[in-house]
């Protein structure tokens, strides 16, 4: 008994490299130990279906979902507090961008959610004028209600601007100073407006001025000229209102567009039941005089001489009808007298029309002074701004399967000269042509069929379906039939076990190995007939089940347990005999 007796220097030397294993690698022996267990080895196949179906399961939610469409943009931390509580309350589904904060939901559900939330006011709007007067308090000094009154004011001309299509938010501010008794030269007033515009939208130069124009006549004593309007991109949009050099320029261009524009539509009008959409093309130039000129003229006219004042007398003869009467009394003296000679005065006059010689028979001359007074006329012209001087209008006609005869050209070209209204002294120009154009007709432009809707939630279903069906057929039923061999291989080793009595073939799978041990192990503890084999031992778990185990085995064969039991000594040490 001495002889295998171990010394407790290789019992030490032993234990060494057990203490070193304890890490890593002891962890991943355990986790091996563990997954070599029959119950283990028969469950894992329906574990990883189980995996597999979870899986497909969250794929299949995160992939058939709708898009995600943005609610609202540019809202406040606190409007999206109140928008996701509302959401919440009503079951619609909503997600946070990490990236950008912006509140998204499901486009199946963005319009019931638009809905839900105008009926509850949120976002609630930026306040106004009035709710600004509403918040002023009770007893406020003068200053304070100077700013609040001025707030209000920025406000309610911001409401004002956002109204505006383009614009999606405003912002205005006013700087005035308070009237002062004190002051003899007052700063006047400007005003600087902040403009967020829509995706995608600008404003014209017109609308630009519009802006202008409505805050100017919304400030006392503010000018256009001292408000300035920026956008979110930090362009200053009212540079070009305030020189007039530009501003007449602009003016001038528009008006030239609006007249081609007008001729344009004349020609579309005319040629398009003639050779039919799409088969013509037409330009228009218009040469337009804007120059303002005006002139002042000033007549006299000759037969419009009237007599303003007249002033003088008659002298006459005492002989004539004017004297007293002489002679004697009779035929004789009654006798009118004989024509005098009278001779012309520097200042008479020729006698008016119809004065009969009894009434000039006693003057002898006459004293007047007359003042005429002559017609005057005061002309006044303006020359038109924006006439037309001379238009140039080309014609293009497609010419394919169609062929323009002279004399089709010929009228279509009279028809186009009656459109536009050429005049020939003006100098208007009027070419036309039947060419073949190089590109081919276009058509109408309708969307592609992979762009519609449907297709992207049928791809997103599809795709979903397919993940789904890799999975159960591509793994799961892999697993299933590797599951079904196993069991017959399982059944077919233990048929061969019993039949051999008790005996394990070599070639037998590991893991079936152990399960068919273990199970006869069970078998030998309730039968102490059955003969134990060393495998049976092994995998049994508990050590009062080996110990009972290892006792029967020693008890049917203890030949064989002796030399186990030197097999063993001689393994722990070598140097044993």
């Amino acid at each position: 008994m001495a002889d295998i007796i171990p010394s407790p220097a290789p019992a030490m030397a032993s234990s060494a490299p057990a203490s070193a294993g304890v890490g890593t690698s002891a962890v991943l022996e355990r986790v091996k130990g563990f997954t070599a267990q029959p119950a283990v080895q028969r469950s894992l196949p329906m574990i990883g279906l189980f995996g597999l179906l979870g899986g497909a399961a969250l794929l299949w939610s995160t992939m058939s979902g709708a898009p995600q469409r943005d609610l609202f943009a540019g809202m406040g931390d606190a409007d999206k507090a109140a928008v996701a509580d509302a959401l919440k309350a009503a079951n619609i589904p909503y997600e946070v961008d990490r990236n950008t904060g912006s509140l998204t939901v499901p486009e199946t559900s963005f319009y019931q959610a638009k809905m839900l939330l105008a009926q509850q006011g949120l976002p609630k709007a930026a306040p106004d004028g009035d709710t600004m007067m509403a918040s002023l308090p009770l007893g406020a000094s003068r200053a304070v209600e100077g700013e609040k009154l001025r707030t209000a004011r920025e406000m309610d001309l911001a409401r004002t601007i956002e109204a505006i299509d383009a614009v999606d938010t405003a912002k205005v501010h006013v700087a005035a100073e308070a009237p002062s008794v004190f002051l003899r030269d007052d700063a006047k007033p400007q005003a600087s407006v902040m403009l967020r515009l829509r995706a995608g939208r600008a404003l014209s130069d017109s609308q630009v001025q519009a802006i202008v124009h409505l805050v100017a006549s919304s400030v006392p004593n503010l000018s256009p000229d001292g408000v300035s309007v920026v956008d979110q991109a930090g362009r200053l949009l009212s540079a070009s209102g305030s020189d007039p050099m530009s501003q007449a320029s602009a003016r001038q261009v528009d008006i030239q567009t609006k007249i081609e524009q007008r001729y344009l539509e004349a020609l579309n009008k005319i040629l398009t039941p003639i050779v039919g959409p799409g088969n013509f093309t037409a330009e228009v130039h218009a040469d337009v005089d804007f120059t303002e000129s005006q002139a002042t003229r000033e007549s006299y006219p000759k037969d419009t001489a009237v007599v303003r004042s007249e002033q003088g007398a008659w002298t006459g003869d005492k002989n004539g009808a004017g004297g007293e009467a002489s002679g004697i009394p009779g035929a004789l003296s009654n006798q009118p007298p004989a024509a005098s000679q009278v001779t012309a005065a520097p200042q008479q006059t020729v006698d008016a029309p119809g004065t009969t010689a009894a009434a000039n028979a006693g003057k002898t001359s006459e004293n007047y002074n007359r003042t005429y007074e002559l017609g005057r006329e005061v002309s006044v012209t303006r020359n038109p701004i924006g006439q037309v001087k001379r238009l140039s209008v080309a014609v293009a006609l497609r010419e394919g399967a169609r062929k323009f005869s002279r004399a089709e050209l010929a009228s279509i070209e009279t028809l186009v000269r009656g459109a536009i209204g050429a005049d020939q002294a003006r100098g208007d120009v009027v070419a036309l042509s039947a060419r073949s154009f190089a590109v081919a007709e276009e058509a109408e432009v309708k969307p592609n069929w992979w762009e519609a809707p449907w297709v992207s939630t049928l791809a997103r279903n599809l795709s979903a379906l397919l993940v789904v069906a890799l999975l159960v057929f591509g793994v799961a039923k892999p697993l299933l039939k590797r599951r079904a061999a196993y069991a017959e291989e399982k059944k077919a080793a233990i048929d061969a076990a019993i039949a051999s009595g008790g005996r394990i073939p070599q070639n037998t799978n590991p893991a079936i190995r152990n399960e068919i041990a273990s199970a006869l192990a069970q078998q030998a503890l309730h039968d102490p007939n059955k003969p134990v084999t060393l495998d049976m031992i092994e995998a049994t778990p508990g050590y009062a089940n080996r110990a009972e185990l290892i006792r029967n085995f020693v008890k049917q064969d203890p030949d064989r347990a002796a030399l186990v039991v030197r097999d063993l000594i001689r393994a722990d040490m070598p140097g044993a005999a």
